[in-house]
């Protein structure tokens, strides 16, 4: 087949492109910016482009898969509509996926990506030999989201933004947790539960996190499928603490959760435990290195979290394995409409998380997702003055880097916080 993905630049999108590359179809497409993951699959192979290019979409195609985030009126989606090509969104085209394959599906709030990394490790050690799409990038599969194997087994994110999770078609769910999140879909937390409850009818097996208080108040019990429980109170708990590399309770939950879905398949635990010890983390995942700002040697991590409970969790884990340092932090929320729903969060969350020094950015731009009137009333530097802390403060974007090399000692641990693109705000420092 010829595939043509609009919006191929997405971590999900991305992977399936991945997928029906290594798989031997015709694969392109286009996305607005060039990105790490753009770059990732021109060195594969695929052709990207880059702005919206009618011209692009031909009678040749077989199959159009766009991002949920695409806009309807870009003229490449209208264009393929115009001829009649088929077209299908990213959750329904991995949704026909799941359904080629045993499935395992990792849901939730938070721990998605890390759980799925430690699940897939796991099984590839064992022999699984599973294929995996996961929202981050492994080393371990080569800096890829993607891993092509030739085993039976699927192991997939499920992400619950615009309900695209109720496409999919598990054997196995793990649900690491929920709260309010993705307000721009969900009306509140009853429409989420709601939602939660439709997409478990989906599956033979669920795996889930017996702590959290609003899987609780889903009443599983009364659904007809095979329930496994993990909890911080179970005695692997406090092997996996001592084995485990990366910091924090919330990543002690998620080797849990691999853990319990290893058991479920006939995994060793020997096998399982030895695989934990080794996991190092994955792209934007409390991810450590050494660096250099000007003449200044630091410690940098760069970490995913871009919700309040994030980054609590994360801001927790950083002072307890930094407790002598100096910490410093870079933070660009994520989406005007999270942002202002969770307004009130965020500035409750950052003022009783106290650190040395935290420079807040720009409110990154989601496009196809983002409200004129919302855009409008609420801002980064509003979130500052909210805070009101002298540790906080706002600085634009272009000119953190000057910052850093005018104000740090060296010697500083930096955490760069978001789920935008703040991971690439140092870039020139080099």
């Amino acid at each position: 087949m010829k595939i043509y993905f609009i919006g191929i630049g997405g971590i999900g999108v991305s992977a399936l492109a991945q997928y029906y590359h290594q798989n031997n179809h015709i694969v392109m497409g286009s996305d607005l910016v060039k990105s790490e993951i753009t770059d990732l699959l021109i060195s594969k192979g695929i052709e990207v482009s880059f702005g919206i290019t009618e011209s692009n979409i031909t009678n040749d195609l077989d199959l159009v898969i766009y991002s949920p985030a695409v806009a309807k009126d870009n003229s490449e989606f209208i264009k393929a509509r115009e001829l009649n090509i088929k077209n299908m969104s990213y959750p329904e085209a991995l949704g026909e996926l799941t359904k080629k394959y045993f499935t395992i599906a990792i849901s939730g709030t938070h721990g998605k990506s890390t759980t799925t990394a430690m699940l897939s490790l796991i099984m590839i050690k064992a022999g699984l030999d599973p294929t995996v799409i996961i929202g981050t990038k492994l080393k371990e599969f080569g800096n890829s989201n993607f891993r092509l194997g030739k085993s039976k087994y699927l192991i997939i994110e499920a992400d619950e933004w615009n309900r695209s999770f109720l496409h999919y078609y598990p054997n196995i769910i793990i649900l690491t947790n929920i709260e309010e999140e993705h307000m721009d879909t969900y009306e509140d937390l009853n429409d989420i539960l709601k939602t939660y409850k439709q997409y478990l009818s989906n599956t033979e097996c669920l795996i889930l996190n017996e702590d959290d208080e609003n899987i609780t108040k889903l009443e599983v019990k009364n659904l007809k499928l095979k329930i496994k429980n993990y909890s911080l109170s179970q005695p692997e708990s406090g092997r996996i603490k001592e084995i485990l590399k990366i910091p924090g309770d919330h990543n002690i939950y998620n080797a849990l959760a691999a853990l319990t879905a290893a058991r479920e398949l006939g995994i060793s635990d020997d096998i399982i435990f030895k695989s934990l010890s080794k996991y190092e983390g994955a792209w934007r995942r409390f991810d450590v290195r050494s660096f250099t700002i000007g003449d200044k040697k630091i410690t940098l991590i760069d970490d995913y979290a871009h919700h309040p409970t994030e980054i609590k969790a994360t801001l927790k884990s950083i002072k307890e394995k930094f407790q002598d340092r100096t910490i410093w932090g870079i933070f660009q929320p994520h989406q005007y409409h999270r942002t202002s729903l969770l307004f009130n969060d965020f500035v409750e969350t950052i003022s009783q998380n106290e650190i040395d020094k935290l420079i807040i950015i720009d409110i990154y731009d989601v496009a196809g997702r983002e409200n004129t009137d919302i855009k409008a009333k609420v801002s980064s530097e509003k979130l500052v003055k909210a805070i009101d802390k002298p540790w906080v403060s706002y600085q634009p974007r272009d000119q953190v880097l000057n910052y850093l090399k005018d104000n740090l000692n060296g010697g500083e641990v930096l955490i760069i916080l978001g789920a935008g693109d703040v991971y690439n705000i140092l870039d020139r420092s080099a």
